[in-house]
């Protein structure tokens, strides 16, 4: 497997199922600002919901191959084997990437866990060996990677932009951020501690340096 992560938003992505497997992978599309259309007779309440806003298209009725005409990617979350089976087909012939739920064999690209604060984001995956190992490792990573990364990542974003445009020498801006990157900058923000930090970023960046930033969710 190649790990990548995709830009998806306004590209047509359809899933066949209407229950609770494809409502997770219906919601986490939607955060990624995809077009879903949903190909299925029935929906949990959630889905009609969405449905009845706007938000996704639904098609009420059994799988078609003409269904997957110009999606990106495709997800089969049905209880049957042979419409499983039978959308993993019409993708393969279309040369689409498809996700089978709970038939790797059929998959040729799997979804993995991710943990995601702000712009980061870590993926684990097991090449659907073994999801729940997986979901393990996604809660032991959450517990070392707090909102206090979102912020960092933030707040280095908006200097990035600065330096790129500032510092022409490529290796002038690497010992920058390597000065940024104090060992107890995560602390700084973790902890609330906004003078330190921007008397730190003044210390590297000058003493006009002047970067407002924002507790983690969890400490307001």
């Amino acid at each position: 497997m190649y790990p990548i992560f995709l830009s998806i938003s306004g590209r047509r992505c359809v899933v066949i199922g209407g229950g609770r497997v494809a409502e997770r992978k219906i919601l986490s599309l939607l955060e990624a600002e995809a077009h879903v259309r949903v190909i299925s007779p029935q929906l949990t309440d959630a889905l009609t919901a969405l449905a009845a806003e706007g938000r996704i298209d639904w098609l009420p009725r059994c799988f078609q191959s003409s269904d997957l005409a110009e999606a990106l990617l495709v997800f089969a979350a049905t209880d049957s084997r042979y419409v499983n089976e039978a959308v993993a087909r019409a993708a393969a012939a279309g040369g689409q990437l498809v996700n089978i739920a709970d038939a790797p064999e059929l998959c040729n690209f799997q979804v993995p866990a991710v943990v995601r604060q702000g712009d980061l984001s870590i993926a684990v995956s097991t090449n659907g060996k073994s999801p729940a190992l997986a979901a393990r490792i996604r809660k032991q990573i959450e517990a070392d990677y707090g909102p206090e990364y979102a912020v960092l990542l933030e707040l280095l974003g908006r200097i990035r932009e600065q330096a790129l445009a500032g510092i022409a020498d490529g290796s002038a801006r690497r010992n920058l951020f390597e000065n940024l990157l104090h060992e107890d900058i995560l602390g700084w923000i973790r902890n609330g501690q906004g003078e330190r930090l921007r008397s730190h970023l003044r210390t590297v960046l000058g003493p006009d340096a002047n970067f407002d930033f924002s507790q983690p969710e969890n400490n307001r």
